[in-house]
């Protein structure tokens, strides 16, 4: 086990035996002269010798003091080389963790706008649907779901937006199976019938909720559900602001007006520890900013804040 004086001691001595100044060395530390004298004499107590030599207001390394100047001077530089490439590196990446149907489909459509005009960043999005540990796992930022910031002591957390689904088919799908009424789609195949997002629309719409759902596929992702009903396998229940693009595109088509809304949601966290990081920072301002664009086009009830 190495025995080492207080580094922070050490800092200061080798700012005062570069300066040969006190008064220079406070000032390029950032502390008052008392604070810079009090750390040398610490060291000194520690050492047992004398590192300066103090007279007329003026401080002059002793012997011992200059044979020490030059190697703390050359420890000090070797440990800010070698903590330098990895704050480039850290600096220079971005990675974000989120579920797979949102990076699918809400945040790798808009990772161009964000990316492009940081051309010096690269950007990495994690597909990941288990609970990461920031502590463990190379992350800087992540979208959870859950229906409260206190779920995730530690964390700065940023509402988005809450969960919210209704049923989804291509056009095709509704004008075979004639679906003209909610109580329709108890008798057409339906993506993941188990999904308690269909037991409570039908409940929202007045649908008696069936006692056991038929067999049929049961897919756990939204984004691969999506595909599925693409496919014409059968309706599914999705969040249509992630499915939009599809659906103008003919698709997929919202089959009735009524949204279930979940008292859960999206948020964006990350490391309370990061919340001065320029490119988190940065992550941060544009996700709010691009949720605030939707507003304008998606029902209000889903940006209702969670607390």
């Amino acid at each position: 086990m190495r025995s080492l004086p207080p580094l922070a001691a050490v800092r200061v001595f080798e700012a005062a035996a570069r300066h040969q100044s006190f008064t220079r060395a406070a000032a390029e530390l950032g502390m008052t002269q008392a604070a810079v004298s009090y750390q040398v004499k610490l060291l000194e107590e520690r050492l047992g010798v004398p590192l300066f030599l103090r007279a007329n207001r003026r401080v002059q390394l002793t012997e011992a003091g200059r044979r020490a100047a030059g190697l703390v001077t050359t420890g000090l530089d070797q440990i800010a080389d070698a903590f330098s490439g990895l704050l480039a590196d850290n600096a220079s990446v971005l990675t974000i963790s989120a579920t797979q149907t949102f990076a699918s489909e809400w945040m790798a459509q808009r990772m161009g706008r964000f990316q492009l005009p940081r051309p010096e960043l690269a950007v990495r999005l994690l597909t990941q649907n288990h609970l990461i540990d920031f502590a463990q796992e190379d992350v800087d930022v992540a979208i959870r779901s859950g229906a409260t910031a206190r779920a995730w002591p530690g964390l700065r957390s940023h509402f988005l937006f809450r969960l919210h689904g209704t049923p989804l088919c291509t056009p095709e799908f509704r004008d075979q199976y004639r679906i003209d009424k909610p109580a329709d789609l108890l008798r057409v195949p339906r993506i993941t019938p188990d999904d308690h997002w269909w037991a409570d629309w039908f409940r929202q719409v007045g649908v008696p909720v069936p006692a056991s759902e038929p067999g049929g596929i049961r897919l756990d992702a939204q984004s691969m559900e999506g595909n599925a009903a693409m496919g014409g396998v059968g309706a599914a229940i999705l969040t249509p602001m992630f499915w939009r693009g599809t659906m103008a595109a003919g698709r997929l088509v919202q089959l009735f007006a009524d949204v279930t809304v979940e008292a859960k949601g999206f948020w964006l966290v990350y490391p309370e520890y990061k919340r001065r990081s320029p490119k988190v920072a940065a992550l941060r301002d544009f996700v709010l900013a691009e949720v605030e664009k939707l507003k304008a086009t998606e029902m209000p009830e889903i940006f209702e804040a969670l607390d």
